[in-house]
């Protein structure tokens, strides 16, 4: 989804013709409480995203100042804790690793000769403090993953093709199989320095999923220097090859990272409204609190990534509609308001909560995520992240049709559902969407993705609430027909 800056300028111009033609607010509430509602988001977010809370990153004096006001204003909402734990109220604690390389080594032995690859052609990762693979036999597996049978790569060093875009998933799928560490062959140098730059940083992870995942990358000419020029082209050739199965070659592997690691908790907050018929189901509203933290450039004035709009907009959002439900209630079932840590390290707390969920995942009824929304202007389509996954599609449409709403750019909304909090949920069978006029087409939210995405740009001054206000509206009704056990009952097995 990047673009030029000439690009970009063209589809800016295009957004700004579209924003003066998206619609009047839709007419739902009188003017005056579209204000107050307003005025609320903008309240919340000023304070989420001030330099005090100092990014929101987890671990940080930043989260306890913000899971402290979040925990503070859903019990001035009205809310009660939802972690179903006397012991740890509204605070559900997740433990997190935190991890920094610093040190690492490729060796490739062929007979008696061992050749040590250049640091600058090959890197090695690991989320341990050390983690060492001594002499293991050399697998090539090309770019086959899933049919790659267990017993062909346990125990070996995979060498697998890298593939931009592709080889994540790839990997993933071959360290189910348990190899003792996988190499990926890059094109050249500057793949190295553009994979310096994401694993090199501080990774955070899930400590209850912190096992052995020994990472390495090197170039082709790297690796065709240590098995031969002729016999790696060979490989190569073979491995486009229709026929193609994993091959064990007559060479034996070395490596070696080393990394600071620290344990810490963060945590996820859970709010709850509850329900007034009892062993009925429960509804769940998501959206995460954390963010960067310090991101800027070293040289620049302000380096705080405050995150306005991701995400302190969808934690305003979160808090303004929990306190219209509480208003409007009491509700059937119950409501669960969650506002999660470690999303932009891999939806973590998300995950944390369907680890250690506060009810039975299978009784959630519906869920709703709450990400990025201070983007599009008033009247702007819904893109509905998530569609014809879950049962939920039929009430959500009817409910957007009858407010006058339209949808969006369908494709362009499911490029994100993998990239938001409600995947965890649907990962493990929950029905959960994600709606948003945010994402409605890339024409609303490519300009915010080219600029101040993840930068020290996203501040106060940037966001913008008529799209955010119509999605909390549209989810308030949504809320109140899916927490009504006379407008909503499951399908048995739903």
């Amino acid at each position: 989804m990047i673009r030029t800056g000439a690009q970009w300028g063209l589809v800016f111009a295009a957004a700004m013709m579209l924003a003066g033609c998206a619609g009047a607010p839709i007419a739902s509430v009188p003017s005056h409480e579209r204000l107050a509602i307003e005025q609320n988001l903008r309240q919340d977010i000023a304070v989420l995203a001030s330099d005090d809370f100092g990014g929101r990153k987890p671990g940080t004096a930043g989260e306890e100042r913000t899971v402290a006001y979040i925990t503070q204003r859903m019990e001035a909402i009205g809310l009660t804790s939802g972690t179903n734990d006397p012991g740890s109220a509204w605070r559900a604690p997740i433990q997190l690793v935190s991890s920094k390389p610093f040190t690492s080594r490729i060796a490739i032995t062929v007979g008696r000769e061992t050749i040590e690859l250049d640091p600058a052609t090959a890197v090695a990762f690991s989320a341990r403090r050390r983690e060492l693979v001594e002499n293991g036999q050399v697998v090539f597996v090309g770019r086959e993953a899933e049919s790659v049978p267990d017993d062909d790569v346990t125990g070996k060093v995979v060498v697998m093709l890298g593939e931009p875009g592709v080889s994540p998933e790839r990997r993933a799928i071959l360290f189910e199989k348990r190899p003792a560490a996988i190499i990926t062959v890059v094109e050249d140098n500057d793949a190295i320095a553009s994979v310096n730059r994401v694993f090199a940083n501080e990774q955070i992870s899930l400590a209850s999923e912190n096992g052995s995942a020994l990472t390495g990358f090197t170039t082709h000419a790297a690796i065709a220097e240590a098995l031969g020029k002729d016999d790696w082209a060979a490989l190569v050739d073979l491995a486009d090859g229709a026929d193609f199965s994993p091959i064990d070659l007559y060479a034996a592997a070395t490596v070696e990272a080393n990394s600071n690691r620290a344990e810490f908790t963060s945590h996820n907050v859970i709010g709850k409204i509850p329900g007034t018929v009892p062993n009925s189901g429960s509804i769940v509203l998501m959206a995460h609190w954390d963010h960067l933290g310090e991101c800027g450039i070293a040289e620049a004035q302000d380096r705080i990534c405050n995150g306005a709009v991701d995400n302190a907009s969808g934690v305003a959002s979160l808090l303004e509609l929990s306190r219209r439900l509480v208003a409007a209630g009491p509700h059937d079932r119950d409501i669960y308001v969650v506002a999660t840590s470690g999303e932009e390290s891999g939806l973590l707390g998300a995950q944390a909560f369907t680890e250690a969920p506060p009810m039975p995942l299978d009784t959630i009824v519906a869920a709703f995520n709450f990400d990025t929304v201070a983007i599009a202007p008033a009247g702007s389509k819904v893109g509905f992240v998530g569609e014809g996954r879950t049962p939920l599609d039929p009430v959500i449409l009817d409910v957007i049709a009858s407010s006058g709403r339209e949808l969006g750019d369908r494709s362009f909304a499911e490029q994100f559902v993998q990239r938001q909090d409600g995947w965890a949920l649907l990962q493990e069978g929950v029905p959960a969407v994600f709606l948003s006029t945010a994402f409605g087409s890339e024409i609303t939210l490519g300009p915010y993705l080219a600029s101040d995405y993840h930068q020290a740009g996203d501040e106060l001054d940037k966001i913008e609430l008529g799209g955010a206000i119509d999605d909390l509206l549209l989810h308030e009704e949504l809320v109140r027909r899916f927490a009504s056990t006379a407008a909503y009952a499951p399908a048995r097995g739903e």
